[in-house]
């Protein structure tokens, strides 16, 4: 059935197809779960892991098969552990005020395209901030953050290709700036890290990759696909209007209800019940995390849903989004200025999405304030 997967179209139909073959289905070594007690599972089962039980790659091709995101332990352990205190809560919360006003600043207008003006250009200030980009170097990376999310389903081409050897350079620039100059940023962070033979060059631009995709791409989708929800859930908007303090609530239930990635798939490294050595299952998180057995009404949008388990759109176990804070704090305070600042927002033409079937978010959506 994944052959019958679009960009554009929901899946939610084709997934509860699959979810009526059982809990766990597949032939031929290639497995997939549509179960959130399943997923969940396996997400924190070290026996499963990104890559096969020789340590060799997947030839999937991505853009990010050089980075932690795609490597177990003990290489995911070593390089996860020296990015992580640029996401830490307290960092976050250090920035809260920066993207408030960075929200204001870019809903100073009437018609717009809430994408291209709002929820991708919100984000890539806030991670070229953290990450030390100077403003002039950003314009590229939507763009760029568009096609990593491609790669991920049609492997990298020429034009892939390109966009990465001009990041690359970029960061190459930014590297050697550092090394002469060091800041309060996660470059100079990793240049200490070097130092101390924690990881090689390499190792480091696969990283600054990762946590510009990591600090972007999900939030400018969590936001977009929010947005849409709340206007298509006319009740929904209007309740949120009313409760502002329920902003954290929006964002929880737009990743449980349309999250920016739909799956994401282990490989076991040894024999697993039915699964065999060096078999790969395909976790359909989205699925997951519209599970009967978990969700009452999985179907509905409520903001006043109780999430209890978590979704998985953040994935779970090691591999749990190392940008999952920031990307909840940038949802919590767009979605906030929206509702304050456009309490009439409606939509004025009609939406694009990106060819993709694994990062599900759109190119367009035009809108204005009333």
């Amino acid at each position: 059935m994944f052959e019958q997967l679009t960009a554009h179209e929901d899946p939610n139909p084709i997934y509860e197809r699959m979810r009526a073959l059982g809990p766990l289905s597949g032939d031929g070594g290639l497995w997939f779960t549509t179960s959130h007690s399943v997923a969940n599972t396996i997400l924190r089962d070290r026996r499963f892991g990104m890559r096969f039980s020789d340590g060799s790659r997947p030839a999937n091709g991505s853009l990010l098969a050089e980075s932690f995101l795609e490597a177990d332990p003990p290489d995911h352990t070593r390089l996860r552990r020296i990015a992580t205190p640029a996401f830490s809560p307290k960092k976050i919360n250090e920035y809260r005020s920066r993207v408030e006003k960075v929200a204001d600043a870019l809903l100073d207008r009437d018609e717009f395209d809430l994408i291209e003006d709002f929820a991708a250009p919100l984000p890539i200030s806030v991670i070229s901030d953290l990450l030390g980009v100077p403003d002039a170097d950003t314009a590229e990376f939507a763009d760029y953050g568009a096609l990593v999310a491609a790669s991920i389903d049609s492997g990298v081409t020429p034009e892939m290709a390109d966009a990465n050897d001009k990041v690359l350079e970029l960061f190459d620039r930014l590297i050697a700036q550092r090394r002469r100059t060091p800041g309060d940023d996660v470059i100079s962070s990793l240049i200490a890290a070097e130092a101390e033979k924690k990881l090689v060059p390499q190792e480091m631009l696969s990283t600054l990759v990762l946590l510009l995709v990591a600090g972007f791409e999900t939030t400018v989708n969590l936001i977009g696909n929010g947005t849409r929800a709340l206007l298509d859930h006319p009740s929904q908007w209007k309740l949120f209007q009313a409760n502002p303090e329920l902003a954290s609530a929006v964002v929880e239930e737009t990743l449980r209800w349309a999250p920016p990635v739909h799956m994401t798939s282990r490989i076991a490294h040894e024999q697993v019940h039915r699964i065999g050595k060096d078999e790969v299952v395909t976790l359909l998180l989205a699925a997951a995390n519209r599970d009967p057995e978990v969700y009452p009404e999985p179907h509905k949008f409520d903001v006043m849903r109780v999430h209890k388990p978590e979704h998985l759109a953040f994935s779970s176990g090691i591999h749990y989004c190392l940008g999952a804070t920031l990307a909840r704090m940038e949802g919590e305070v767009a979605f906030r200025a929206l509702a304050r600042r456009m309490p009439e927002l409606r939509q004025t033409g009609p939406v694009r999405f990106r060819d993709s079937v694994v990062i599900r978010g759109m190119k367009s959506f035009p809108v204005s304030r009333s």
